[in-house]
C-alpha cells in the first residue's frame, strides 16, 4: 500500500482558503447596488475599491511570497486570515466612500495577497507526480465562490443589509480558515528551510536572477495578458447582460455559470497538463479564452450567454493555475514563494485593468462591445507571448537557478 501523501492535506487547506478569502473578495459586485443604495455612494467609487484591491494585492503578494520562503507559509496565511477578518470588520463599520476605499482596497487587496503564493508554493512542493491537478484543486476554490459565498452574501443582504452581511464574512473568514491555517506545512525535505537559510545571500541572489530571467519576463508577461484578457469580461457581464434586457437576478446567474465553468476547466486542464504538458494547455486555454470573450459582443439571450460563459470560465478557470506549475518547472523551491508573488503582481495589474477600462468605455462609447474586441485583442496577444515560452526542464534540486 502506497503511504499516504501529506500534501493533499495541505490542498484541502489551500481549497478551502481560496474558495473563503478570495471569495470574499471578489464577492463586492453583489454589494455594489444594495451600498449605493443605501449610502449614496456613485457605483463608479465602489468599484473603483476593487481596482484598488486587485493592486494591493499583487504587490502585497510579492512581500508575502518572499517571507513565505523565509518563515514558512503557515505563518504568513495565519497573519493574512487576521488582516483580513479585520478589514472585513472595518469595512462594515465604514461612514465614508473614501474610507471604505482605503480600507477595502489596502488593507482587504494587501491581506487577499497572503495566500495565493504561499499555498500554491507549499503545494508544488509537495508533488512531483500530479503537479498540475494538485494546484488546480487549491485555486478550484476561486472557482466555487461565486457558487457559494456570493449566493449566501446576496442572502445576508437581502434579510440583513450589506453592514451585516460584511461582519458575518469577517466571522466565517476567522471561524473557518485560523484553525485550517494550523495544518499548513512544508514537506520533510524542506524542513532545513528555515528563517537563516531562506534569507541568506545565495537564495537572495538567485531570487534575483530568476526574476531577471527570460523564462520569468515571458511567465510574467502571459500572466499579465492572460488576467487582462478576462477581467473586463468578468466584471462587467452581469451589466451588460441586464443592459440586453435580462432581469439582474437572471443576469447573476451568468455569474455563476462562469463559476461552475471555471471548477471544470480547473480540473480538466490539471489532468490534461499532466499527461500532455502544462505549455500546451496553457497555449490551447488562451485561444480558447480569447475567441470566448470576443464573441460576447454578439450575444444578447440567456442561453447564448450561458454557453458563452461556460466556454469562457472552463478557459480562463483551466489556465490560470497552470501558470504555478509552469513556474516549478523552470525554478527550484526555495525560491517558489518569491517567484510566485512576484507573478501575481504582473496578474493582479491585469485584473485591475478590467474593472476600469470597461467602464471607461461603457462612459464614453455607451457600449460593451469595443471593451469584448479589445479582449480578444489582448487575449490573441497572450497567445502569441505563451508561444514564446522556452522549453520545459525540471530545476537541479538544491540549487535556486532558472532555467
Amino acid at each position: 500500500m502506497s503511504k499516504f501523501n501529506y500534501g493533499w492535506i495541505v490542498v484541502a487547506v489551500g481549497a478551502l482558503t481560496t474558495c473563503v478569502a478570495l471569495g470574499a473578495l471578489l464577492s463586492l459586485p453583489v454589494f455594489l447596488a444594495p451600498m449605493s443604495a443605501d449610502t449614496g455612494w456613485s457605483r463608479g467609487g465602489i468599484a473603483f475599491a476593487i481596482t484598488l484591491g486587485f493592486l494591493a494585492m499583487g504587490f502585497a503578494s510579492f512581500g508575502w511570497g518572499f517571507l513565505s520562503d523565509r518563515y514558512g507559509p503557515r505563518r504568513v496565511v495565519l497573519t493574512g486570515v487576521a488582516l483580513l477578518a479585520v478589514g472585513f470588520i472595518l469595512t462594515s463599520r465604514a461612514t465614508s466612500l473614501a474610507e471604505f476605499q482605503l480600507v477595502y482596497g489596502v488593507l482587504v487587496g494587501a491581506a487577499s495577497g497572503s495566500f495565493m503564493a504561499p499555498m500554491i508554493s507549499t503545494v508544488t512542493l509537495w508533488f512531483d507526480k500530479h503537479r498540475a491537478l494538485a494546484v488546480s484543486l487549491v485555486s478550484a476554490g476561486v472557482g466555487v465562490a461565486p457558487m457559494t459565498v456570493s449566493p449566501i452574501a446576496t442572502w445576508l443582504i437581502a434579510v440583513h443589509g450589506w453592514r451585516t452581511a460584511q461582519l458575518v464574512i469577517a466571522v466565517a473568514i476567522a471561524v473557518l480558515l485560523l484553525p485550517a491555517a494550523l495544518f499548513i506545512r512544508r514537506p520533510p525535505q524542506m524542513a532545513s528551510v528555515g528563517a537563516g537559510h531562506a534569507g541568506s545571500r545565495e537564495l537572495r541572489q538567485a531570487a534575483s536572477r530568476a526574476l531577471r530571467s527570460r523564462p520569468f519576463i515571458i511567465v510574467a508577461l502571459t500572466y499579465f495578458a492572460c488576467c487582462a484578457t478576462h477581467s473586463g469580461p468578468i466584471f462587467h457581464t452581469v451589466s451588460y447582460a441586464i443592459g440586453c434586457g435580462l432581469s439582474a437576478m437572471t443576469a447573476v446567474t451568468i455569474y455563476s455559470v462562469e463559476g461552475f465553468a471555471g471548477l471544470v476547466g480547473r480540473l480538466l486542464f490539471g489532468v490534461l497538463a499532466d499527461r500532455i504538458g502544462v505549455k500546451r494547455m496553457i497555449v490551447a486555454g488562451l485561444l480558447l479564452q480569447a475567441i470566448a470573450s470576443g464573441i460576447y459582443a454578439a450575444v444578447s439571450q440567456l442561453g447564448e450567454f450561458y454557453l458563452v460563459a461556460f466556454v469562457f470560465g472552463m478557459a480562463y478557470g483551466g489556465v490560470m493555475p497552470l501558470y504555478a506549475a509552469l513556474a516549478r518547472a523552470y525554478f527550484a523551491p526555495q525560491i517558489m514563494g518569491t517567484v510566485l508573488g512576484a507573478m501575481t503582481v504582473g496578474s493582479s495589474l491585469g485584473m485591475a485593468l478590467g474593472p476600469a477600462v470597461g467602464g471607461w468605455i461603457f462612459d464614453n462609447l455607451h457600449s460593451y462591445s469595443w471593451m469584448y474586441l479589445g479582449s480578444l485583442a489582448v487575449g490573441l496577444g497572450a497567445v502569441a507571448i505563451a508561444l514564446a515560452l522556452p522549453r520545459l526542464r525540471e530545476p537541479m534540486q538544491g540549487l535556486p537557478v532558472a532555467a
